[in-house]
C-alpha cells in the first residue's frame, strides 16, 4: 500500500516521510503487538508496556508541530500508522486515537501557557488523555449532556457524569465538557482540561466491552470538582465548536481502524482459503469464496481512498466534516462486511476464541458506534447534500 493512483488532481502517493512512518508502525505491529493481539483481547487488560512502546516510536502527537513534541507531520502519516496498528489490533489503534482525540482541542483552543503545560506530554506520550463528551442521557446529541460548570471566583464548580469514556482510569488529562449556560444550548456549552487526582473528581467503574477490550472504557464522576479558570479552553461556550472539531478528526482515525480490521480480514481469510482444503481442494477454488474475498479487496480500496482523502482535505485545512462522516461510516460498515465474511470463509474455526476473525467480528461493530453512530454519520452527509 504505497502507491495507488491520481484522482481529481490528488496524487494518492506517500510521501517518504510518510512512508517511514508507516514501516515504523508495521514493523511494531508484526513484531510486538501481533503476537500478543489474541492474549490482550481475552485478558481485557490495558498494555501499559505497548503504550509505553508506542510513545518510544514516537507514535503519538504525529501531525502536531514539534514545538510542541509533536512530528510536524501530516494526517496521511496518522492515518497510515493508526491502519498498520489496527491490522494487528484494533484495540491498539483505537487507543492510538484516545492521543489525537485529546491533543487537538488543546492545540486547537488552548492558551500559549496551556499548550507549553500539556502538549508536550500527551505528544510524547508520556502521559495519556480521554476526551470526556458522553454521558449516559447524552450520546449522539452533546447538546443532551447534564454536566454543568459554575463560575465561582477564579475557579469552576464542575458536577455531573460521564459515560463510556476511552482511557477512563489510566489517563492523566481530561478534556471534560459542560454547560457553563443550559439556557444557549449548544452556545452554552464550554471546555476544560481537569488533571487526574482533582478533588471532586473520580472513575465510576470500568465496562466490559464488546470489542476493543484492551481500551479502558467507563465513567467519570465530578461532584463539587473544583477547576481552576486557567484550565477554561477557548471562552465560555466554545465548548461545542471544539467537540465537533475534534470529532471530524477522530472520524478520521476512526476510518483508519476501520481499513486496518478489513486489510486484515482479507489477509488472513486469503491465506486461510489457500490453505484449508474440501472436497480434495483448497476453499480458495469455490466461487462463494471466491466472490467474498472479492469483496473485502475492492471494499478495503475504496475505505482507504475515502479515508486518505478526508486526511488530505485536514492537511488543507478545508472544512471536513462530511467526507470525514463518509469516510467513517463507509470503512466502520465495510469492517464489519469483511469480518463477517472472515468469520464464514474460517467456518467453525472463525466461531472460536483463538481465531483472529473472531476478534475482528466483535472489533468491527464498535466502529459503527463509536465517535457518532452509522445514524449520525448518515444524518450529517444527508444534512449537508440537503444544504
Amino acid at each position: 500500500m504505497n502507491k495507488w493512483f491520481v484522482v481529481m488532481g490528488m496524487e494518492f502517493e506517500l510521501k517518504e516521510s510518510e512512508k517511514a512512518f508507516q514501516r515504523i508502525a508495521r514493523q511494531f505491529a508484526e513484531t510486538e503487538v501481533m503476537p500478543r493481539a489474541t492474549e490482550i483481547d481475552k485478558k481485557g487488560t490495558f498494555p501499559r508496556d505497548l503504550v509505553k512502546r508506542m510513545a518510544e516510536l514516537k507514535l503519538y502527537g504525529i501531525p502536531f508541530p514539534r514545538e510542541y513534541g509533536g512530528a510536524s507531520a501530516t494526517m496521511a502519516s496518522y492515518v497510515a500508522v493508526v491502519e498498520e496498528l489496527s491490522r494487528a489490533s484494533a484495540s491498539i489503534g483505537f487507543l492510538s486515537s484516545a492521543g489525537l482525540i485529546t491533543i487537538f482541542p488543546i492545540y486547537y483552543a488552548g492558551t500559549e501557557e496551556q499548550k507549553q503545560k500539556y502538549l508536550r506530554p500527551l505528544c510524547e506520550g508520556t502521559k495519556l488523555g480521554a476526551f470526556a463528551l458522553t454521558e449516559p442521557s447524552a450520546g449522539s446529541d452533546p447538546t443532551a449532556i447534564d454536566t454543568n460548570a459554575v463560575h465561582m471566583g477564579d475557579e469552576y464548580l464542575l458536577n455531573g457524569r460521564k459515560a463510556y469514556i476511552t482511557n477512563t482510569s489510566v489517563a492523566d488529562i481530561y478534556i471534560v465538557f459542560a454547560y457553563t449556560d443550559k439556557g444557549k444550548k449548544r452556545g452554552g456549552i464550554s471546555a476544560f482540561v481537569v488533571e487526574k487526582g482533582t478533588k471532586g473528581f473520580s472513575f465510576a467503574g470500568i465496562d466490559d466491552m464488546l470489542g476493543m477490550r484492551s481500551c479502558i472504557v467507563g465513567g467519570l464522576k465530578f461532584n463539587d470538582c473544583r477547576v481552576p479558570e486557567e484550565n477554561l479552553l477557548g471562552s465560555e461556550g466554545d465548548g461545542f465548536k471544539i467537540a465537533m472539531g475534534t470529532l471530524d478528526r477522530d472520524r478520521i482515525a476512526m476510518s483508519s481502524v476501520g481499513v486496518g480490521i478489513t486489510q486484515a480480514c482479507l489477509d488472513i481469510s486469503r491465506k486461510y482459503a489457500k490453505e484449508r482444503r474440501q472436497s480434495s481442494q483448497p476453499i480458495a477454488n469455490f466461487q462463494a469464496v471466491q466472490f467474498m474475498l472479492a469483496d473485502m479487496a475492492i471494499e478495503v480500496e475504496a475505505a482507504r481512498l475515502l479515508t486518505y482523502k478526508a486526511a488530505h482535505l485536514a492537511d488543507k485545512g478545508e472544512r471536513i466534516t462530511k467526507p470525514a462522516s463518509m469516510a467513517k461510516l463507509y470503512a466502520s460498515e465495510v469492517a464489519q462486511r469483511a469480518a463477517t465474511n472472515a468469520v464464514q470463509i474460517h467456518g467453525g474455526y472463525g466461531c472460536t476464541k483463538e481465531c483472529p476473525a473472531e476478534r475482528y467480528y466483535r472489533d468491527a461493530k464498535i466502529l459503527s458506534i463509536a465517535v457518532g453512530t452509522s445514524e449520525i454519520q448518515r444524518q450529517v452527509i444527508a444534512r449537508d447534500e440537503l444544504r
